[in-house]
């Protein structure tokens, strides 16, 4: 009954395609009547229908018929009906599975122009730099005709010049360079230097091949060497010649003050700060006028650590010295070590250099996002490739897109034969180089597809030997592919090619290839995914051509040793060396890929899951680095992030019932937060006071003195405080991201009892980047409270 719904369901979505599809070409005779100047003019009409309140929707029919007329006028080429049904499948937000040689590449241009039109972008995506530019070229033409702009996005571009191809209302691109782009987007410093323009809608090529095969490798931005081990070495130095704090507690107001020392301990909240006479020392060992000028964030930050990591984390306490001199970090609860943690921010490096052990150097991330959670963030997508069907449950699982199998517009020729099997690699090689002798005779084009580089390398020497003439295509070469493949069709032709070689490139056959059987595929071996050997098959048999396919399997294969079970062993002990063609075993074969195709699912949804983690906080900072950069000045934000982090430092100061304000400790604390001198709050003002009152005294007090700081200079500082802000948040962000990572790596390390890796990560996560926030506001209040006006006459 399920089986019969899906199908029919699907028969259901193909009539309704095939109806809107008529509707498109009935409007041919009144677009063949339109001159061209009048043909182009209906771009316009189109954009002013779009402004005026109509939709994509209302216009659709319209605008497929003139993009379908302009490709006849531009490239001599008319969409089918089956070509236009694919077009309609992709405008939904699906996947339009076309076979080889059905015209992918003229499909989508109906979609494209339709889309484009909006004026807000469509980003055409495949899978190399080659096909982009070749497709640009091609199709680009017929947009140029319809009056849109076409930019291609390569990797050698400027930033101007990748504005100006995003700028566009259609842009070409690969897949790896628009997600690096829009990382390095939420990196700039200022809105000027974003190169695109909002995520609109993408149509991507080969889609299987980009959503699903690539899925797995996260784009990861690195920032290099840290380099930081040396700092980490000076500021440990410095902080080891500081002399200790002395404290006396005034008998009135029970205030504790700090009468002498370079550095002053909150044992509340744990901070630690260099008191004046200490940032005076810092200065003079370090040679620079003033610690807290912004050129200097990087060495107060490890200053601060160097602090932390002598005065406040207690060795065999917080963490110990493990003999091959690691610093492994002590669980506080259960007294457990924790290999595979380290602390965050640079602690974990300042309590190595205090140790005297060895600096773990670390290349620092960036910026990283999977492409799952980079194409969710289009507002449409939509693909095409010959080969979906396969993985249709994690493109709806994923990015919520249907597969819809298009009919192809001529009824396919092509023979598919069944596997020849072989107890050995090496009688199958054999077999496969006596089949393509005999073809190579007969003057039948062949095609051998492999998986791997070393396996072309070796049917190639092997041909060789047996004389052969023939051509090798690994993927290395695309711009020599498409000269080899335009070669492949011809009489005696030989062609040997890795799987994904040959993506997006169709072999087109001569009439007299034609009358001697068409394209012979071979393949030396079954992939693990279906999907890919349908890829190969799918080279021959284009538009209703003639062909056969046929693979060659040996029970040394990765796939046979990995998922083939002992059964087909104990069929060759009986029938030895012999070769068979058996149903039973091809279908053993095909249950071996459907098994691997499930667990590269599974790991492709955990890395998506984990991803996810850091997909609700990339966007949260990325929403709030967008809402800073578009903004003029950041000055109300600032009184929300002291307010922030006011209410950490009066949380971390309540007494044990949390009803009341531990008024001695908080002042301390507002002290360590930079509220000194005149600045400084006294135990006296909040004593007796509410939480909610003393916040309110607090808050007030912090706040107008630092107006009163600022106020001869408010215009020119306002660029300042932004700079502050975004900093930052960058620097701690990108510690984040690393401790993420680290996190991740560790969480398999650590034994909690029957508790889920993931859900652990999830816990941890937030909490982390909880503590992220916390210390962003803490850090911004700090170094904004520190900031003193001096006039210069």
């Amino acid at each position: 009954m399920g089986i019969f719904n899906v199908f029919s369901e699907e028969q259901r979505e193909i009539r309704s395609l095939a109806k809107e599809a008529e509707k498109v070409m009935a409007l041919e005779p009144q677009m063949q009547a339109l001159s061209d100047d009048q043909l182009r003019e209906k771009t316009s009409e189109y954009r002013n229908r779009l402004q005026h309140g109509e939709t994509v929707d209302d216009i659709l029919y319209e605008a497929f018929a003139t993009a379908r007329e302009a490709a006849y006028r531009v490239i001599n080429e008319k969409p089918f009906k089956v070509q236009i049904m694919g077009a309609l499948a992709m405008h939904k937000g699906d996947i339009a599975e076309m076979k080889t040689g059905e015209g992918k590449t003229l499909t989508a241009t109906m979609t494209v122009y339709a889309n484009a039109l909006a004026g807000q972008g469509v980003h055409v995506i495949t899978v190399n730099e080659y096909l982009a530019g070749r497709d640009a070229g091609w199709m680009g033409e017929i947009y140029r005709f319809l009056g849109l702009t076409v930019g291609v996005n390569k990797r050698e571009l400027s930033p101007k010049q990748k504005r100006e191809a995003y700028a566009c209302d259609i842009t070409y691109t690969t897949n790896s360079e628009l997600g690096f782009d829009y990382l390095r987007d939420n990196m700039v410093t200022s809105v000027d230097e974003c190169v695109m323009r909002g995520l609109h809608m993408a149509i991507v090529d080969e889609v299987d091949s980009v959503l699903i095969d690539e899925s797995r490798t996260p784009l990861i931005i690195s920032g290099g060497k840290k380099n930081t081990a040396n700092l980490y070495i000076q500021a440990d130095k410095f902080v080891k010649t500081l002399t200790a704090p002395e404290y006396e507690t005034d008998s009135f107001t029970h205030e504790k003050k700090l009468i002498s020392g370079d550095y002053d301990i909150d044992e509340k909240t744990r901070q630690i700060m260099l008191s004046e006479e200490g940032v005076t020392k810092a200065e003079k060992y370090f040679k620079i006028a003033n610690l807290y000028d912004t050129d200097h964030t990087q060495l107060v930050h490890h200053i601060n650590q160097a602090l932390r990591a002598n005065y406040i984390m207690t060795k065999e306490v917080e963490y110990v010295v493990t003999d091959d001199k690691e610093i492994v970090i002590v669980d506080q609860f259960t007294g457990r070590l924790m290999p595979g943690r380290a602390y965050s921010d640079g602690l974990h490096q300042a309590i190595e250099a205090k140790e005297g052990v060895p600096i773990k150097e670390e290349t620092s991330t960036l910026a990283t996002i999977t492409y799952q959670n980079f194409f969710r963030l289009y507002e449409k997508l939509a693909g095409m490739t010959g080969t979906a069907k396969t993985e249709e449950e994690e493109f709806l699982s994923t990015y919520n897109m249907r597969v819809v199998c298009i009919p192809t517009n001529r009824p396919i020729q092509r023979k598919d034969l069944p596997d020849e099997i072989y107890a050995h690699k090496k009688d199958k090689y054999e077999a496969l180089v006596r089949e393509v002798k005999a073809l190579y005779h007969k003057g039948q084009p062949v095609l051998v597809g492999t998986i791997a580089v070393e396996t072309s390398e070796l049917i190639s020497g092997m041909l060789k030997q047996e004389g052969i003439p023939h051509n090798l295509l690994n993927a290395k070469n695309h711009a020599k592919e498409a000269e080899i493949i335009a070669l492949a069709g011809r009489p005696k032709s030989v062609t040997i090619a890795t799987n994904m070689a040959g993506r997006g490139t169709d072999i087109k056959l001569t009439p007299e290839s034609r009358e001697l059987g068409g394209l012979a595929v071979l393949g030396s071996e079954r992939h693990e995914s279906r999907r890919i050997d349908n890829q190969l098959r799918g080279r021959s048999g284009r538009q209703g051509d003639p062909g056969f396919s046929r693979f060659y399997v040996s029970l040394e294969d990765d796939l046979m040793i990995r998922f083939g079970g002992n059964k087909l062993q104990k069929l060759f002990e009986r029938v030895g060396d012999e070769k068979i063609e058996s149903k039973a075993v091809t279908r053993s074969i095909t249950q071996a890929q459907k098994r691997v195709e499930g667990y590269n699912f599974d790991m492709r949804k955990q890395l998506l899951d984990y991803d996810d983690v850091l997909r609700r906080q990339r966007e949260i900072i990325y929403a709030e680095r967008n809402k800073i950069l578009e903004s003029s000045e950041v000055h109300e934000m600032v009184h929300d992030i002291f307010e922030n982090a006011l209410d950490q430092t009066i949380e971390a100061n309540l007494t044990e019932n949390k009803k009341n304000v531990d008024a001695t400790n908080l002042v301390k604390s507002l002290e360590m937060m930079g509220l000194q001198d005149e600045k400084a709050i006294h135990v006296s003002e909040i004593e007796g006071k509410s939480i909610q009152e003393t916040k309110e005294y607090c808050l007030n007090k912090m706040w107008n003195g630092y107006e009163d700081e600022i106020k001869l200079v408010k215009d020119q500082f306002m660029p300042f405080e932004k700079t502050v802000v975004l900093r930052n948040i960058d620097r701690n962000w990108i510690q984040h991201i690393d401790q993420m990572d680290k996190l991740r790596g560790g969480i398999y390390l650590r034994s909690y009892a029957q508790n889920n890796p993931l859900q652990q990560y999830v816990e941890e996560g937030f909490a982390m980047f909880d503590e992220m926030n916390h210390r962003i506001n803490r850090e911004i209040a700090f170094f904004l409270l520190k900031v003193r006006v001096q006039e210069n006459a």
